[in-house]
């Protein structure tokens, strides 16, 4: 196997500031992808139970295993709280599977895509095509730009901005602050929709409670969900929310038929029931 700062005997670890004193472990059988692209270190690895894994600064952004959990979430919650998105823009996720799974709403007219690295991109076409197939959609137009600039530029514009940030630290940071949240309101259509990586309530919960309190300052209506990711520290993630108009909680439509046989996780129960904190979360939430 090639040398990797983060790989050691045949296992890949993740050792990051954001949580401090665990690592998360797991068994690689071959390192498929290793370089720096001027943003970030990118590595691709084929796993020994989990499929093939992305890592970006050593840290794991999805395994092929249970990346559906993490790109139906982020992406179904906000379209199916929306009564009809026509017009939707992703930030960041240059894997392609939030626009994988945006794309399966027939309502979308319309995908903007936004991302700093396009060698994410370009490493996820060649190993991780079940994910990049989101860029093939031909709705989808790709724009290789910093997410906060460009969305500065947009007024108006969207049904629904969904932001699948890396963690807040490196390219991710600026994402996690106010005025990225202020760009995303007006960049907005009456009754939109913003839904952002939220972190975790068990590992960030000074994260968690910031997000909270920028978007319960910007928007009518404010929710925090949470729902399960095995391969991500602590095994759950949240999804931050900010509505212009519509309840964040519940569906606004009914999910086709042909589309839930194609689904592993979000259902219309999931969807309510991501929102249902543990107690602890609750009243840290509640406190603010």
């Amino acid at each position: 196997m090639k040398n990797s700062i983060h790989v050691k005997d045949g296992w890949f670890f993740e050792i990051c500031n954001m949580w401090p004193g665990m690592a998360l472990s797991l068994e690689i059988e071959n390192i498929l992808y290793d370089e720096k692209s001027l943003f970030q270190h990118i590595q691709v690895f084929e796993t020994k139970n989990h499929g093939k894994m992305l890592a970006l600064d050593g840290i794991i952004q999805l395994t092929e295993s249970d990346e559906f959990s993490y790109q139906e979430m982020l992406a179904h919650i906000p379209l199916f709280a929306h009564p009809r998105p026509e017009t939707v823009l992703v930030i960041g996720g240059g894997d392609g599977g939030i626009l994988r799974e945006a794309g399966r709403h027939a309502c979308v007219k319309t995908m903007d895509f936004c991302e700093i690295d396009e060698m994410v991109i370009t490493v996820s076409k060649q190993f991780l095509p079940d994910l990049a197939c989101g860029f093939d959609d031909p709705r989808v137009n790709v724009f290789i730009r910093d997410g906060a600039a460009f969305v500065r530029e947009k007024t108006g514009r969207y049904d629904v901005i969904i932001v699948d940030s890396s963690d807040p630290i490196g390219p991710g940071e600026v994402l996690f602050k106010k005025p990225f949240y202020e760009s995303l309101k007006n960049a907005l259509k009456p009754g939109g929709i913003i839904a952002t990586q939220g972190e975790s309530i068990f590992l960030h919960q000074d994260c968690v409670t910031n997000l909270a309190k920028i978007t319960r300052d910007l928007f009518k209506q404010q929710a925090y969900a949470c729902f399960i990711v095995p391969t991500y520290p602590g095994g759950n993630i949240g999804v931050c929310l900010g509505s212009l108009g519509p309840e964040l909680t519940r569906p606004a439509r009914e999910i086709p038929a042909e589309l839930q046989s194609r689904l592993k996780y979000y259902t219309p129960r999931v969807h309510e029931a991501a929102f249902v904190l543990p107690h602890f979360a609750q009243v840290m939430l509640e406190a603010l």
